[in-house]
C-alpha cells in the first residue's frame, strides 16, 4: 500500500510539477474538511493540468475536493472520502479584458480582491461582497454562487457570468456560454455549474459581465424597534422610488456589535435596517430625503454613517459566518432562503426557538432578497444543536423556504444533513452528476442528496 501511495504522489507531481505538489502534513492539514485530511495537495498552473489531474484521479478512483482561497470549504456534508486537494490559486491569467465592452475572461484562481484592483483603474468593479471576499477566488465564487448584500441590486454570480471553461473528470476542457458552445442536450451547462459546489467539474476560467463603479455611495441606518416595524419599513422601501445598492436587517445582537464599532459607547439595542445608496450626488440626496419620510412614518430616525467606518461594517456583515465563528467558537451558522414576504416571520420563529433552548442567536437578513443568516451558540451538546436546527428548518419549510447549514463543528454536522430535503429538480442534478462524474470522485457526499 505504501508503494502504491508513493506511485500516486509521484504521478501527480509529474502532472503539475514537483514545486506545485506537496504531501507535507502541515500543508495537508490546512486543507482538511470536517476532520478529513487529504493525502496530498496539488496546485495546477494551467487548465490542462487541472483536466489531467482529474483524469488521473478518476482512473485511480481518488476523491478530489477543489478549492481556491479555501473560504467555502466548510460548507456541505462531511466528505465520504478525500484523497486530493486541488487548489487553483496559480490559475490567475486574465485572458481578455475589454473595459469598453464591460467584459473580462479571468483564470478561476484569481482572488476577487485582485480583480477589483485591476478593474478599479478603469472605474469598473464586479459588485460582489461575499463572505471571505478579500481572498475568495472567482472559481470558488462561481462554484458556490456566493454573494452578499450587494445582491439586492446587482444579483448573484449567476447573473454576472456569461461563460466559463470547466475541466471534467474525463480529462476534457469544456467551454460554455459566452463565445463558444452554450448548451448541452438542451441545458445550459454554465447555469448547472454555478452553485454545484465542485461536484460536476472544476471551473478553470470565468467570463464576466462588469459594471461601472458608482460615483458616490452613502450608508444609512434606521432603528426599527421591532420586527413588525422592520417589516413595514421593508415594504415601504421596496415600493418606493428608492433603489438601494444593498439593504440588510440586523437583529439587536448584530446591530449592537457593529454600531459600537462605528460609534463606540453608543451601541444599538434594537433591530436596524442598513441601506446603501449609490450613484450621483442627487441620487444619494434624494434617497436620504425619501428615507427620512419613510422613517418618520414608522417612528424610525435615519442615521448617516461615514464612508470608511461604514465600509468596514459592510465587510463584517458580508463576512457574517466567519465573524460569528471567530467571536463564538463552535457556533452554528445557518442560511435560510424564502419568499421575501415571509422573512421577518421566519426570523421571529427562529429567535423564539433559540430562546426556548436558551441558545444565543445573532442574525443578518437581506430583506429585499429573502435570504437570512443565523448564528447560534451556547449549545449544551451536539444533540441539542441538531434538534434545534431541525426545528428551525421545519419553520423555514412551512414558510415555503429552505435552510442550509453554512458552518458547524463536525460532531454536529454528523447528526444532520447540511442541505435538508433535496428541492424539486434534484433528479436532474443526479443524472448530470452520473454523466459528468460517473465514478463519483468530485467532492463525494458533500452536496445535496449526498451526491
Amino acid at each position: 500500500m505504501a508503494g502504491a501511495a508513493e506511485a500516486v504522489r509521484a504521478n501527480l507531481a509529474g502532472i503539475v510539477g514537483e514545486l506545485q505538489f506537496t504531501a507535507e502534513l502541515p500543508v495537508r492539514e490546512s486543507y482538511a474538511v470536517d476532520s478529513r485530511t487529504p493525502d496530498c495537495v496539488v496546485y495546477p498552473g494551467t487548465a490542462e493540468q487541472v483536466a489531467q489531474t482529474l483524469k488521473y484521479a478518476s482512473d485511480h478512483n481518488l476523491a478530489v475536493i477543489a478549492c481556491g482561497g479555501g473560504t467555502k470549504l466548510g460548507i456541505g456534508n462531511p466528505p465520504g472520502r478525500y484523497d486530493i486537494a486541488l487548489c487553483t490559486r496559480n490559475i490567475t491569467k486574465i485572458r481578455y479584458y475589454e473595459p469598453s465592452d464591460l467584459t473580462a475572461g479571468v483564470g478561476s484562481g484569481m482572488a476577487l480582491a485582485d480583480l477589483q484592483n485591476v478593474l478599479k483603474q478603469d472605474g469598473l468593479w464586479l459588485p460582489l461582497d461575499l463572505s471571505g471576499g478579500r481572498k475568495a477566488t472567482l472559481g470558488g465564487i462561481v462554484a458556490t454562487n456566493a454573494s452578499g448584500p450587494l445582491r439586492h441590486f446587482f444579483g448573484a454570480p449567476r447573473d454576472m457570468v456569461v461563460g466559463m471553461q470547466v475541466a471534467t473528470s474525463e480529462g476534457k476542457l469544456v467551454t460554455t456560454g459566452g463565445r463558444v458552445v452554450k448548451n448541452v442536450a438542451g441545458y445550459d451547462l454554465g447555469k448547472l455549474m454555478i452553485g454545484s459546489y465542485g461536484t460536476l467539474g472544476v471551473v478553470t476560467e470565468v467570463n464576466l459581465k462588469l459594471f461601472p463603479l458608482p460615483a458616490e455611495r452613502q450608508t444609512f441606518g434606521l432603528s426599527t424597534g421591532t420586527l413588525g416595524i422592520a417589516r413595514d419599513l421593508r415594504r415601504s422601501i421596496l415600493t418606493s422610488p428608492i433603489q438601494p445598492l444593498r439593504m440588510v436587517l440586523l437583529d439587536a445582537e448584530t446591530a449592537g456589535i457593529l454600531h459600537y464599532g462605528i460609534q463606540p459607547g453608543a451601541a444599538a439595542r434594537e433591530p436596524q435596517i442598513w441601506l446603501e445608496a449609490g450613484g450621483s450626488k442627487s441620487v444619494v440626496d434624494r434617497t436620504r430625503k425619501e428615507l427620512e419620510a419613510l422613517g418618520q412614518a414608522v417612528g424610525a430616525k435615519v442615521h448617516t454613517y461615514e464612508s470608511e467606518g461604514a465600509e468596514e461594517a459592510w465587510q463584517t456583515i458580508s463576512d457574517f459566518s466567519d465573524w460569528i465563528g471567530r467571536i463564538y467558537p463552535g457556533a452554528v451558522v445557518l442560511k435560510g432562503t424564502m419568499p421575501i414576504a415571509n422573512s421577518e416571520e421566519f426570523l421571529s420563529l427562529a429567535q423564539q426557538a433559540a430562546q426556548n433552548e436558551k441558545v444565543r442567536v445573532a442574525s443578518v437578513a437581506l430583506p429585499g432578497v429573502g435570504i437570512l443568516q443565523l448564528g447560534l451558540q451556547g449549545f449544551q451538546n451536539a444533540g441539542q444543536a441538531a434538534g434545534l436546527v431541525s426545528r428551525i428548518r421545519n419553520a423555514a419549510e412551512k414558510l415555503r423556504g429552505a435552510l442550509t447549514v453554512i458552518s458547524a463543528p463536525v460532531d454536529i454536522k454528523r447528526k444532520l444533513d447540511a442541505w435538508g430535503m433535496p428541492a424539486t429538480g434534484f433528479e436532474l442534478m443526479r443524472k448530470f452528476k452520473a454523466a459528468w462524474d460517473p465514478k463519483g470522485i468530485l467532492a463525494p457526499g458533500r452536496f445535496v442528496g449526498s451526491i
